[in-house]
């Protein structure tokens, strides 16, 4: 154990918790033994779960909380009643030193609300931001934020390029990601002031860990030629939400359209394509700029998709991140 990747679970967050999370961990225990798992949750229903597997129970530890904070529950009453919750237990154990990454299914503000009462933000990080994966031409880029931050000035923009950049190296082992601002035209008097700003300082900063290539439009997010896209949680969150509803109008209305016969015909095909909008593959969403990392994963995904989670906190962990983000942040006066 001393070797593994410590990771606190809150083990009844999300849909079907706890069996989808025992699950996923059965399934990334499989490809990866190096990880050791605190769940905090119900002690009688995660015993049963983990007990009918000796590989489950020799890489984790339960721990018996109270609470549970519910999906539709506010952020600040979750915080607020929630001292016992397996969220709050779980995000506390990171500040205690008792693992190395947090991870949860569960209610989305009230894991950053929690995080943010329980976690210092990295010295000169003044809004952490929620930072994802999501796949293009070539291979998968990140974008942030993705609805931490509704508004966000010079400052901000500039350390989500530098986190991003430290996250994309860490899960990706390049040396200098391209990274671009998310803007509606591609010259550079266009944009509002703050964007105009930020476009500024990282043109003048030329930092070598990371090669600034100036702003990115919409339509080009899946090109593949940028790793890292930064821009505002509220611009960030529905280019999100817009890109996941176009993925599943195309991949239902494909089935739709095809016959049975040519469904058999292209049967590899369509699942080399299906499979490459798979969102599973890449679920885990992180909350970058604080002292310790916490990941979200989606309430509603699988037992598959919460195993690509806990495969993005291993390396995560494993890649240093946290003092990379430090080592690379711009100094920016707000």
């Amino acid at each position: 154990m001393s070797n593994d990747v410590k990771i606190a679970i809150d083990a009844m967050g999300g849909e079907n918790a706890p069996k989808k999370i025992i699950k996923g961990i059965e399934i990334s225990l499989k490809n990866n033994d190096k990880n050791f798992f605190y769940l905090y949750g119900n002690e009688n229903l995660l015993r049963k779960e983990i007990s009918r597997n000796k590989l489950l129970s020799d890489h984790c530890e339960i721990i018996d909380t109270k609470d549970v904070i519910l999906d539709d529950e506010s952020p600040l009453a979750a915080a607020k009643r929630g001292k016992d919750s397996s969220m709050w237990r779980a995000i506390e154990s990171l500040k205690n030193k008792k693992a190395d990454i947090s991870l949860s299914a569960g209610n989305t503000g009230a894991l950053l609300v929690i995080s943010r009462l329980l976690l210092n933000t990295i010295d000169g990080i003044s809004k952490p931001a929620l930072a994802a994966l999501w796949p293009n031409q070539n291979h998968m880029n990140v974008v942030l934020d993705l609805g931490a931050n509704i508004e966000c000035n010079e400052k901000n923009l500039s350390d989500f390029a530098c986190m991003g950049s430290a996250l994309f190296k860490s899960l990706f082992e390049n040396d200098q990601p391209k990274i671009a601002l998310l803007n509606v035209g591609m010259e550079e008097n266009k944009g509002n002031d703050v964007l105009k700003k930020t476009y500024s300082i990282l043109k003048e900063n030329k930092i070598k860990n990371f090669k600034f290539c100036g702003y990115i439009e919409g339509n080009q997010i899946m090109d593949g030629n940028i790793d890292v896209i930064v821009t505002d949680g509220f611009t960030g969150n529905i280019a999100l939400k817009t890109a996941e509803g176009t993925a599943n109008f195309i991949t239902r209305n494909l089935k739709k359209s095809l016959s049975k016969v040519s469904i058999l015909f292209s049967y590899r095909a369509l699942n080399k394509f299906k499979d490459k909008l798979d969102p599973r593959k890449y679920n885990g969403a992180i909350f970058l700029g604080l002292e310790s990392p916490v990941v979200k994963s989606h309430g509603a995904t699988d037992a598959t998709g919460f195993a690509h989670s806990i495969n993005v906190c291993h390396k995560i962990v494993r890649a240093n991140l946290i003092e990379k983000i430090k080592s690379n942040l711009i100094t920016v006066d707000a």
